[in-house]
């Protein structure tokens, strides 16, 4: 859905007081075009105009907040919807955050600061936005990466810039993330944007050959180089010239032929195992690990010099806890994808089944997630996925609180439930507690959406 340049603001109250301040906070940035409304339908009438951001009264005369709510994002599920109440209440606050809200301020002497850092978060969201519709408008004619690079959360926005910025010029690439989160997916993104596009494509995963046969498989054999060379083979590097070589799990890489690869990669040459003449390559590299390349280099595992040439542009895919907003979009992807291969009509995911997916951390990922739907549509009946339909399987982890690999800011959120269940969910003093204000409370009981 296309966006004006001009940020374009709803301010939806009903309060004098609150609509002089609201309308004055929104006005300092002259590029906010503001239209003010009383009720939630002149609101709801008015969204063809496409705002950016509603600010939005939660007792209005004549509806809801949680009934305007609801009917703002079933009309656009990008716009920015920040509640503003009278109450401090918990349970409306974060069941309003799981409804789609961006925030759920408490009208008090500290509105106007929290609502004016609440619109410059947004409006970098929109930002982001605004730019990736433009790169993939740009990209369309070349390849699709949105068909294959799922995702809006902000942490995926940031991977699709970079996958343009990777497209556009020859540098290498290396991309770092965990288990399933979709490198290859994103290297053949690139690749296939890229001016090498009708080059080939070739992946090779470095922990699934053995040391002795890395040198060979790479750099390709004369005949007679050692015994079974029964015929010149050519190596992944002549075999990718003029396209993108995809090394995954590069950290696994033998010392020795780190030694090797580091050569080839200086000179731009290389000899096949058993040969004597140099031949050239022009292939663009690109790698991948789960592992910190630079951790290993300081360990003494990874070269350091090789680490360098590796680096390049830097992409960083992150995990799918990190973009939880993300998982119900990929869900949907993956039963049209399952439905369409089976010659069947798409399957829905009943509530009770996305609150379980939304509350699961996902160790394995998107893999993971696939294989979860896959696993749900076949044991589905009728035409809806049930609760009990949606089955995890992944290894079971310490549940020691200091020895979970969470990010901070689930830490963040298990301390502050605990907090709350120990003052019985008084925001207030839990926010004196912690030393934190009352909004950021409400933000982070934001449970995923």
């Amino acid at each position: 859905m296309a966006r004006d340049p001009v940020i374009r603001i709803f301010v939806v109250e009903d309060d004098p007081v609150f609509q002089r301040l609201v309308k004055y906070v929104v006005e300092m940035d002259t590029d906010h075009e503001v239209h003010v409304f009383t009720t939630g339908k002149e609101c709801l009438s008015n969204l063809s105009l496409k705002p950016d951001i509603v600010s939005l009264d939660y007792s209005l005369p004549d509806m809801t907040g949680e009934e305007v709510l609801k009917r703002i994002k079933a009309f656009d599920p990008e716009i920015g919807v920040i509640i503003l109440s009278g109450q401090q209440d918990i349970g409306t606050a974060v069941k309003l955050l799981r409804e789609g809200a961006y925030d759920y301020l408490i009208k008090d002497a500290e509105t106007k600061e929290r609502l004016q850092n609440a619109l410059v978060n947004i409006k970098k969201q929109i930002g982001l936005r605004r730019e990736v519709d433009t790169l993939k408008a740009e990209l369309v004619e070349k390849y699709d990466f949105s068909k294959h690079l799922i995702g809006q959360s902000p942490p995926m926005l940031q991977v699709y810039q970079l996958v343009e910025r990777a497209a556009r010029s020859n540098i290498n690439v290396s991309i770092q993330g965990e288990s399933g989160t979709g490198k290859e997916v994103v290297a053949k993104s690139i690749h296939h944007n890229s001016v090498r596009r009708n080059g080939p494509f070739i992946a090779l995963n470095m922990s699934a050959i053995p040391k002795e046969l890395l040198e060979s498989e790479l750099f390709g054999y004369e005949k007679g180089a050692f015994t079974g060379a029964l015929a010149r083979k050519k190596g992944q590097f002549e075999l990718s010239n003029g396209g993108s070589l995809f090394l995954d799990e590069i950290a696994d890489l033998d010392i020795t032929m780190q030694a090797k690869l580091l050569r080839a990669l200086q000179e731009r040459e290389f000899i096949r195992v058993g040969g004597e003449s140099l031949i050239p390559f022009d292939t663009r590299l690109i790698v991948a690990t789960h592992k910190n390349l630079a951790e290993e280099v300081q360990k003494g595992n990874f070269r350091e010099d090789l680490y360098y040439r590796l680096l390049g542009l830097s992409i960083h895919l992150p995990p799918l806890r990190e973009r939880s907003n993300d998982i119900l979009l990929l869900a949907k992807t993956f039963l049209s994808n399952f439905a369409r291969q089976h010659g069947a009509k798409p399957l829905e995911l009943s509530k009770e089944a996305k609150t379980k997916l939304l509350e699961y951390p996902f160790p394995g990922n998107v893999r993971e997630l696939m294989a979860v739907i896959e696993l749900a549509s076949v044991m589905a009946e009728g035409k809806f996925i049930a609760a009990e339909d949606i089955q995890f399987n992944s290894i079971s982890k310490t549940t020691e609180f200091l020895q979970q690999e969470h990010t901070l800011e689930e830490y963040k959120d298990q301390i502050i439930h605990f907090y709350l269940r120990k003052y019985n969910e008084n925001v207030q003093v839990v926010a004196d507690k912690l030393d934190i204000g009352k909004s950021t409370i409400y933000r982070l009981l934001q449970i995923k959406r």
